[in-house]
């Protein structure tokens, strides 16, 4: 579909994803800008109000949103334009395409974290990604610890992935980022480092850490 496109933008939704009235009138302007080559809107949860989990997803989603992504973009690099709303130039997707197509990571084929790998491309590329706060998405977030721990598990898998093709991309974009990337990186390790060492301590010595 995106070959055979004769427009100039191409939006990608998710298809649990029920986008605002005006999503595409509030994303298109941040496109006039020649150097722009993707722009994502503000996620949150269509589900909110199923159980204490989805609670907690949208509040994460507004944290990811409105701050961290938020920030990435005050320095010209969104550094994952999630799936659920995202517009991308066309011209810049069709030159990509063929690297989009066949997405492999340690010569096997790759089949998760697509959003965040085609962010990398368009930013690899050369163009900027923005976000847009105010054009607003409201996808379906799971409900049950366990489809919500799969998810996080394919998200890390895929920013651990991506950060590592995109290392050479670093030293051209603001310092910021990077410290950003390397955050995101980090922090889950040294999170199961402490889990992993109080469950130790617990073993070992019978003190609750």
């Amino acid at each position: 579909a995106i070959r055979r496109s004769a427009g100039d933008m191409v939006l990608n939704v998710d298809s649990d994803t029920i986008l605002a009235s005006d999503v595409i009138r509030k994303l298109v302007p941040k496109m006039q800008d020649p150097a722009v080559g993707a722009a994502m809107g503000q996620l949150t949860a269509r589900n909110r109000n199923d159980s204490w989990l989805t609670r907690l997803i949208d509040m994460e989603y507004w944290l990811a949103c409105n701050e961290e992504r938020a920030a990435q973009a005050r320095f010209g690099a969104v550094m994952c334009c999630c799936g659920p709303c995202a517009i991308y130039r066309r011209s810049a997707l069709a030159s990509l395409l063929d690297q989009y197509e066949s997405q492999y990571f340690r010569g096997k084929p790759s089949d998760f974290g697509e959003d965040r790998h085609l962010t990398i491309l368009m930013l690899k590329a050369g163009f900027r990604t923005e976000y847009v706060p105010s054009a607003i998405a409201a996808t379906v977030v799971p409900n049950k610890l366990g489809p919500y721990l799969r998810q996080q598990l394919r998200w890390a898998r895929s920013t651990f992935r991506d950060t590592l093709l995109g290392l050479r991309l670093l030293p051209n974009l603001n310092r910021f980022l990077t410290l950003d990337v390397v955050g995101q990186n980090l922090g889950p390790l040294l999170l199961a480092l402490s889990v992993l060492t109080g469950l130790a301590q617990l073993a070992l010595t019978g003190n609750v850490p």
